[in-house]
């Protein structure tokens, strides 16, 4: 895997290949790679982390690449969908499989995005709060190191049986 892994790695640059080998460090080395992606599986907290050679631009609450996916086994109730898009773009459900994952720069601000899921949907905050509190917290830890529970780990219990595939419609 070290060949295969240098080999992809010395493809990728900036943001991603930083946030690749902090991941490494962290979690070991990913259980999938490819060209374009690093994957580990039940890492720590996670169910899934994927690292992306190719970030996205996400500009809330400031300019930056998102590249560094995180997913939990997380039941978003299907009326607050509309409520969990208008907090943030880069924090998203799947209902299918009951999961929720948060897309962005840095682990710490994937356990804020996901802990304020969870406060959004324990009805703890609304829309407005959390994107306001998000932005604070971010600019706390960003610009001042400050750390906070929301940065550190999930503050909520690990969710089971949370995959709803549907109902069958035609038999």
């Amino acid at each position: 895997m070290n060949n295969i892994l240098n080999q992809v790695l010395s493809t990728w640059e900036g943001a991603p290949l930083d946030g690749a080998i902090t991941i490494i460090k962290k979690y070991g080395y990913p259980h999938e790679c490819t060209f374009s992606r690093l994957i580990w599986y039940n890492n720590g907290p996670w169910k899934r982390t994927i690292v992306y050679r190719d970030p996205v631009p996400h500009h809330f609450p400031t300019p930056h690449p998102d590249f560094l996916e995180q997913t939990i086994d997380y039941k978003v109730p299907v009326h607050l969908y509309d409520e969990v898009a208008a907090f943030d773009g880069s924090v998203y459900p799947d209902r299918t499989k009951g999961e929720a994952s948060a897309k962005c720069h840095k682990e710490a601000m994937n356990f804020l995005s996901l802990n304020l899921l969870n406060d959004l949907v324990t009805g703890k905050r609304d829309v407005q709060g959390a994107k306001a509190f998000y932005a604070q917290t971010a600019q706390q830890f960003s610009k001042y190191n400050i750390s906070s529970p929301y940065t550190e780990g999930l503050l909520f219990p690990k969710q089971f049986n949370t995959a709803d595939p549907g109902e069958i419609f035609f038999r």
